[in-house]
């Protein structure tokens, strides 16, 4: 053994040091192994997403289950969605703001998956202030993720000019509604868009990267129109407005749900069918509006979401072009869309009108796992003697096994149907499940029992009270 060197017993062994030093015992390392067992997230996160093609009537849901949320939150799109609320009489329309933000006592958080156009938002918001007291004090009750990005106007012009172009090369147009969001999610996915946190950062640094973006655009579009220093001019008076506003959307998110109790409510723009990624492209909107989307913009762990919620109009609706294989060109689907009064509330468009189309529900259900259904606009019904339901797809005669992916095949399709009689009687004063006409009751049962999926709520008018509760 070297000279100067020492030993020591460790763990009933004789061990050397190195260098002649004594060896030191190290101290057992705490560890908390209650670490290893997994734990419930404190707060869920409840989601309400539209199952079909949009316009579904997801603010009614929206503002029935707001009235004791904590915080309502949009996770995607931009002022392209619509929805319509009508508290006491006044009916509000939303594009950007959450359809929560009438409740006084809730929070209403813009994620950073959704691309805000700031002169839409302060102008939805006046508009919405003139019509009624509902939404007095926004400003108080509204976050903004800092990671979101901006809608320009150069944004809309391109979008408008796409659209043109589509129609002279192909002869047919998207049916965008030119608010400028697919040129938005082009920028942020090119990695040159701006966000919040950039507007209301160094105004000079944001102001050099606005015109070098609007150059970009120029380049591509030399006959664009563009208005870059007036369009400076008004970012700079949002900026301070919205600096109160704007909030770290992580760690706000992240607060609630794992602070003290609190009730979180998740609004879904768009619908499962015009999801970027499994509706009928290319005629979709920019954003994933499937329930991904949800944990994608807003920073929201999967773990942490609870319930999903469809909205399902009792028959189908589209805005714009594209594939509609339950469509009714006819008396039928003149019906609907009077008594409907189907009108887009973001562009005015007349909205196409066919029989509910079930396949395409079991598909959006595939890819959100709905909890449960809103079935929504079931009076519209009440004067049909006969109503049919789209069960199955088929393709030269052959059944579809799956909704197709293609749209050249979606257009082909012809759809099976199941003939179910109508009740011919108003159902506008039931307020419970017992109270709707037993052939509604079938109508109902029958939806269940195809997607294997409950329905929660029967929408029989246009008031929140109207919303009935089935369990």
């Amino acid at each position: 053994m070297a000279s100067g060197s020492s030993e020591a017993n460790v763990n009933g062994r004789e061990t050397v040091s190195l260098n002649g030093e004594p060896v030191v015992k190290r101290p057992r390392v705490s560890h908390d192994s209650s670490l290893r067992i997994p734990k419930e997230p404190h707060n869920k996160v409840t989601v309400v997403l539209g199952a079909q093609w949009g316009d579904e009537g997801k603010g009614k849901v929206v503002d029935l289950l707001a009235m004791d949320a904590d915080i309502v939150c949009r996770c995607q799109g931009g002022n392209n969605a619509g929805h319509t609320v009508v508290v006491d009489s006044v009916e509000y329309d939303f594009h950007l703001l959450p359809s929560g933000v009438l409740n006084k006592k809730a929070l209403s958080f813009i994620g950073n998956g959704v691309v805000i156009h700031l002169p839409g938002l302060f102008e939805e918001a006046q508009k919405n202030l003139q019509k009624g007291k509902g939404l007095q004090g926004w400003e108080e009750r509204l976050k903004i993720s800092d990671r979101a990005h901006l809608v320009f106007n150069f944004h809309q012009a391109v979008d408008g000019i796409q659209e043109q172009q589509r129609q002279q090369q192909e002869g047919k147009n998207l049916g965008t509604t030119k608010k400028g969001i697919g040129p938005a999610y082009s920028s942020k996915a090119a990695r040159n868009g701006l966000r919040v946190c950039d507007l209301v950062s160094d105004f000079k640094v944001f102001e050099d990267k606005f015109r070098m973006l609007a150059e970009h655009f120029l380049t591509m579009y030399p006959n664009l129109n563009l208005e870059v220093d007036s369009e400076l001019a008004q970012l700079k008076g949002f900026a301070e407005r919205l600096g109160p506003l704007v909030t770290d959307g992580v760690y706000f998110m992240h607060q609630a749900l794992n602070g003290p109790s609190k009730k979180i409510l998740v609004e879904g723009a768009n619908a499962a069918l015009l999801d970027i990624d499994f509706g009928t492209y290319p005629f979709v909107t920019s954003s994933n509006c499937t329930v991904g989307g949800v944990c994608t913009g807003l920073g929201v762990p999967p773990s942490y979401v609870g319930r999903v919620y469809g909205v399902v109009k009792a028959y189908t609706t589209r805005v714009g072009v594209g594939a509609f294989p339950t469509e009714q060109k006819n008396e039928t689907g003149e019906l609907l869309q009077t008594r409907g009064r189907e009108f887009g509330v973001t562009t005015g468009r007349k909205r196409r009108c066919g029989w509910l189309d079930l396949v395409l529900v079991r598909y959006a259900h595939m890819v959100n796992g709905f909890t449960a259904i809103a079935l929504t606009k079931l009076d519209i019904l009440d004067t049909v003697s006969e109503i049919k339901v789209g069960v199955a797809y088929k393709l030269d005669g052959e059944p579809l096994p799956s909704f197709p992916a293609n749209m050249d095949v979606l257009t082909r399709v012809s759809v099976d149907y199941e003939t179910l009689p109508g009740w011919c009687c108003s159902t506008e004063s039931a307020r419970s499940f017992e109270e709707l006409p037993l052939k509604a009751q079938i109508y109902i049962r029958f939806i269940e029992n195809f997607l294997q999926v409950p329905v929660k709520w029967v929408g029989v008018g246009k008031s929140r009270e109207s919303m009935v509760k089935l369990y």
